[in-house]
């Protein structure tokens, strides 16, 4: 699945260039000229991660940055921030606000993919193409495979893309919300209970290697990805 990834650019050809680089990389991007642009695209659907530029007209990257981190819906959003500032000091204040990490213009765009996957591969390790293991239990995002015990296990894209999100935030309890917003994507208007059909769906698919207990049901609660 591609990560969505909000530029927030209001340089053309700068964004241009971004934007033809992430196309190629097999992501997804949306871009905006100005913060107040950057929160609308947000407010619409949240990214999977942004690339803020420092200086934006009117409200700064540095705001914007603020803004997301004191809201419970954006809070953990991943950040990268863009800028022509290589000082120490402005560095340490980007990364102050809430940056994930702080990439200096000009760039090139080999070093602006390492920075977003690295970013991605520790703030939302779902989004990437890693193959991931737990305790018997292999998901390749790029074969879109699952074995277990020697086996493969056959699912639907939805149980897929559920299973890779519980490996990913093991031992953790999530509400029915929070998969929602996770898996099917936020602002998708779907019935909580749809989330206990696809747990079925997937308890039923690892049946077969016997992982199906792994996927527990904390009752009043939502679903937690643990070893018995």
């Amino acid at each position: 699945m591609p990560a969505r990834i909000l530029v927030v650019e209001d340089e053309p050809a700068i964004q241009e260039l971004i934007a033809l680089n992430l196309e190629q990389a097999g992501q997804h991007p949306v871009m905006a000229a100005s913060a107040e642009e950057g929160l609308r695209r947000i407010e619409e659907e949240l990214p999977d991660l942004v690339l803020l530029d420092w200086m934006l007209p009117g409200q700064s990257g540095i705001e914007l940055a603020r803004r997301l981190r004191a809201d419970a819906r954006t809070r953990a959003l991943p950040i990268i921030m863009l800028t022509a500032r290589g000082d120490e000091e402005d560095k340490l204040r980007g990364l102050e606000t809430g940056a994930d990490d702080y990439i200096t213009k000009p760039f090139s765009m080999k070093e602006l993919q390492a920075r977003i996957k690295a970013v991605l591969r520790r703030r939302a390790p779902e989004i990437t193409e890693d193959a991931v293991e737990f305790h018997g239990l292999r998901l390749d995002p790029a074969t879109h495979r699952v074995t277990g015990g020697g086996e493969t296990l056959p699912m639907g894209p939805t149980e897929f893309r559920l299973l890779h999100f519980f490996i990913t935030h093991p031992e953790r309890v999530y509400t029915r919300s929070q998969l929602l917003d996770q898996v099917w994507g936020d602002h998708v208007f779907i019935e909580e209970r749809t989330v206990d059909v696809h747990i079925r769906r997937l308890r039923a698919a690892l049946e077969k290697s016997g992982h199906e207990t792994f996927v527990q049901t904390i009752r009043g609660s939502g679903y937690r990805f643990s070893r018995p």
